[in-house]
């Protein structure tokens, strides 16, 4: 079971992973923890994360970026058609009257519903953490802000199934930064205690929220949420952006807005600066070349100047501070710490007025971008069996009012209303209801007779869940479906793309090559030819080859190697041979020896059989002398040329050599010979020694010769067989 954490935020996502070892975060392909939150369509493919980010200005109008705050949105909400005209990319009405994005995607106008967009970054995301864990992925837990809807919150469900992923649950991200907050701190209170108290502030791209918690040993308790929706980086953004197309239009005559790419490009660089503002006070500048109509623009922009062109911006930090104590029924001083996460929080206005208003310095303990993921991954660690988590119990509050209304189908009257589940109420999962029945008139009648007992038969009712903006079961399958065939068309178009840059790799590395380290091994006519056939596929690459089928260019390319192969392996020859030749030459020289304290009639080799020593000895001195001429023979040989022996006979030599005498010492004072005659392997031990004998089978990656296995006595030794696994068993 996969325990995984995704936070799936306004500009950039982290996916986090539990090990064995804790909560990891994972990086992408780019071997970078943050994946852009962008996709890209295209006229082949779709572009996620790193590549789509990349097209944000080459194809502006089908690459799409903060769509999160479109979820469980009508496309009529002023919400949305207040925000269309800043847009770059175009939105549309789907058929359900919720938000979709309009984009040229495989050379046909295609609109994509809100919660397709989500799940194809989910998916991307979903790749990376199946990369990190080695397994499938399904299981996870994902972030939502806390002031999500629930209409909202069912668009992030759907888009999770979309995704082939099964959310076991959507959280708050100031919870999910609250427990990776509070389940590891070790001094937490008793729960007897007073409640340690922390304020969490979370200030996103495009979103604020704060949350108050207590603290206990093993549980957290959200005593309230505060958040401003639409206050955050991006607000930041804007003002940056506003304020440098003044300065362009007053000094270069440029209307910015009118080029979508130029202001794409804008918004890019002001990022960067207000980045680099947030660690220096100084005048910082801003540089772009050929902006707009081939001229280059510069503008200049310092801390003091920044802040005050956000000083609205900046006085909307503290009224969820206070709103926030006003519900918990807090006073400063209760406020044990004050926590900051998200990347906006990293401003030093920011910093200040938070500082200012609790009269605490802010704490950055924990990750201000990982947070959120962190805590997801922990949360879902906690509902996975497959993990063993320390207890933790987390208790939310419910950020709006639930009400419920019905009809009675059983009496006249007006339609009831009762509201249900208070604001910030705890979050249970049952509640009950009561309902009232209205008093009937008083009657002049005569009582009735007392009539017959009347047997009731209880049926059950089915019940049809119907929530407004979620997805219908007909539709949730087609999207799954459309999604598969998405996937299965990027997978193709990747392998597509990996054979054509192989060609291209080839062509620069063996043209590179051709003059370098291959020069010596390439005549003169072999390497024109070559080099031409290189010169005319890096054309062809530009030309007629810039879109091709995956067997074209895999056909080029066994093409190209048909020619260069041949090189390649004569360096190749040239670097392994000597090592190969080293190794056979310390085998024959270790066998040599043996030989010769044989003849001078050492004792602890006085026990084997002559014959077999004058077969080892007689073996020895052929290959000796195979050697000696092959290496005659290469040392005249051109290096143009095919070698005269290769790298693979000489290791076939040296198999066999092996395979001829392993001798190992055994013991304090006896030996132990392993003697191999021909394909028949000896161990023999002296009577004295009752070890057992370990056999060093060093031509383990030759072929089994052990066909024939035999034993013998031999004088005063005992005898063992030895078999290709080593088992040491009496003969």
């Amino acid at each position: 079971m996969s325990v995984v954490g995704f936070d799936v935020g306004f500009l950039s996502c982290y996916v986090a992973v539990a090990r064995a070892g804790g909560i990891e975060t994972a990086a992408n392909e780019y071997s970078d923890r943050s994946t852009p939150a962008c996709v890209s369509f295209g006229p082949r493919n779709r572009s996620i994360g790193a590549a789509a980010k990349s097209q944000m200005v080459t194809n502006c109008k089908n690459t799409v970026q903060g769509f999160k705050r479109f979820h469980g949105r009508a496309f009529s909400d002023p919400f949305v058609q207040n925000l269309k005209s800043s847009l770059v990319y175009d939105l549309s009405q789907m058929p359900s009257g919720t938000t979709g994005i309009k984009v040229m995607y495989m050379e046909e106008e295609k609109v994509f519903s809100i919660e397709q967009i989500t799940a194809m970054l989910l998916t991307k995301l979903k790749e990376t953490a199946e990369s990190a864990l080695k397994k499938p992925v399904a299981d996870c837990v994902i972030s939502v802000p806390c002031f999500y809807t629930d209409a909202e919150r069912r668009s992030v469900i759907d888009a999770a199934q979309i995704a082939g992923l099964n959310c076991l649950r959507l959280m708050n991200e100031t919870t999910a930064v609250a427990l990776a907050y509070g389940i590891y701190k070790q001094d937490l209170p008793t729960p007897e205690e007073k409640p340690r108290t922390v304020v969490f502030v979370d200030i996103g791209h495009s979103g604020y929220q704060v949350s108050v918690c207590a603290f206990n040993k093993g549980k957290l308790k959200i005593l309230a949420t505060a958040f401003d929706p639409e206050m955050g980086g991006k607000d930041f953004d804007e003002r940056l952006v506003k304020h440098f197309c003044e300065e362009f239009a007053v000094k270069y005559k440029l209307d910015v807005k009118s080029k979508p790419r130029a202001l794409v490009r804008l918004y890019q660089e002001c990022e960067k600066l207000k980045k680099l503002m947030s660690a220096n006070s100084s005048d910082l500048p801003l540089n772009i070349e050929c902006f707009m109509n081939d001229i280059d623009v510069s503008g200049k922009l310092n801390r003091a100047q920044f802040e005050e062109m956000c000083a609205d911006v900046l006085a909307r930090v503290e009224p969820p501070l206070r709103s926030l104590l006003e519900q918990a029924h807090l006073k400063k001083d209760d406020i044990h710490a004050v926590e900051i996460v998200g990347g906006s929080s990293r401003m030093p206005a920011i910093k200040e007025r938070i500082n200012k208003f609790f009269g605490k310095e802010p704490s950055t303990t924990l990750n201000a971008d990982e947070a959120v993921a962190r805590g997801c991954a922990l949360q879902c660690a906690i509902l996975s069996p497959a993990f063993k988590v320390r207890e933790f119990s987390t208790t939310d509050v419910v950020p709006f009012p639930i009400s419920l209304k019905w009809n009675s189908a059983a009496e006249d009257g007006v339609r009831y209303k009762h509201v249900t589940f208070s604001r910030h109420h705890k979050n249970t999962l049952s509640k009950i209801l009561f309902y009232y029945r209205k008093q009937e008139k008083k009657s002049d009648q005569p009582p009735q007779a007392k009539k017959a007992k009347v047997k009731t038969k209880v049926l059950e009712l089915p019940i049809e869940n119907n929530p407004q903006w979620q997805l219908a079961n007909d539709m949730l399958n087609l999207f799954v479906e459309s999604e598969g065939k998405m996937i299965v068309q990027d997978k193709l178009e990747k392998e597509r793309n990996d054979a054509k840059n192989y060609v291209e790799e080839y062509v620069y590395e063996m043209r590179d090559k051709l003059h370098g380290i291959f020069e010596k091994f390439v005549n003169d006519s072999d390497r024109d030819v070559l080099s031409l056939k290189l010169e005319d596929t890096e054309v062809w690459l530009y030309e007629d080859g810039e879109d091709q089928p995956k067997q074209v260019y895999i056909d080029k390319l066994v093409d190209l190697k048909s020619l260069g192969q041949p090189i390649q392996d004569r360096y190749t020859e040239f670097e392994e041979r000597p090592k190969a030749f080293d190794e056979l030459g310390r085998q024959l020289q270790q066998y040599m020896k043996i030989v010769e304290a044989y003849k001078t009639k050492e004792e602890q080799y006085d026990h084997l059989e002559e014959a077999e020593v004058q077969k080892v000895d007689r073996m020895v001195n052929d290959v000796m002398i195979w050697m000696n001429s092959k290496m005659n023979q290469q040392s005249k040989q051109s290096l143009a040329v095919e070698p005269v022996v290769k790298t693979t006979e000489i290791q076939a030599k040296t198999r066999v050599s092996r395979s001829l005498f392993i001798i190992q010492q055994h013991g304090t004072d006896q030996s132990t010979v392993v003697g191999l005659g021909g394909m028949t392997v000896y161990i023999v031990t002296t009577v004295e020694s009752e070890e057992s004998v370990e056999v060093i089978q060093q031509a383990a990656d030759a072929p089994p010769p052990y066909s024939s296995i035999t034993a013998s006595n031999a004088g005063n030794t005992r005898l063992h067989s030895h078999h290709r696994r080593p088992e040491i068993t009496d003969s």
